[in-house]
């Protein structure tokens, strides 16, 4: 069976679609090629490598990189997700499935809080959002 070659794209691809790459890497390797990108590269998030590395995850490996970085790579579905690349993603090839499955982004949700461990419970409840979405994957693509 052909691995379905999957690209989740995110704003600065720092933390959720950086954690949906190791998750689908990790959960899904038989069946998914995962990559991530982003509009921007804004490094990658060091919450987000905890809370991965705290379910057996080490992304500290994966590099924050651009849509442009990744070259002519071909996907079979781009799966944006937050707002800001669901509204600004490029235009991919006609036989490219795109779909939108949004998540709050852990830094905006952790700036209310003052404790690191306060911060770092917002990174854990979208980490397992992600988790649960990807597990649905391939099945649920359109």
């Amino acid at each position: 069976m052909n691995k379905i070659n999957i690209l989740f794209l995110c704003t600065g691809n720092s933390c959720r679609s950086q954690m949906a790459e190791g998750l689908a890497r990790h959960l899904k390797a038989n069946v998914i090629n995962a990559n991530s990108a982003g509009l921007e590269a804004h490094g990658l998030n060091p919450r987000a490598i905890r809370v991965m590395q705290e379910i057996g995850i080490d992304i500290s490996g994966q590099s924050s990189k651009t849509i442009a970085d990744l070259g002519k790579e071909s996907f079979d579905n781009v799966i944006t997700l937050c707002e800001h690349a669901d509204e600004h993603c490029p235009i991919f090839p006609a036989k490219t499935k795109m779909l939108h499955c949004g998540f709050d982004d852990p830094p905006k949700l952790a700036q209310q809080y003052q404790t690191d461990e306060e911060k770092i419970e917002c990174y854990r409840r979208v980490r397992e959002e992600i988790r649960e979405y990807i597990l649905t994957l391939p099945e649920s693509l359109p």
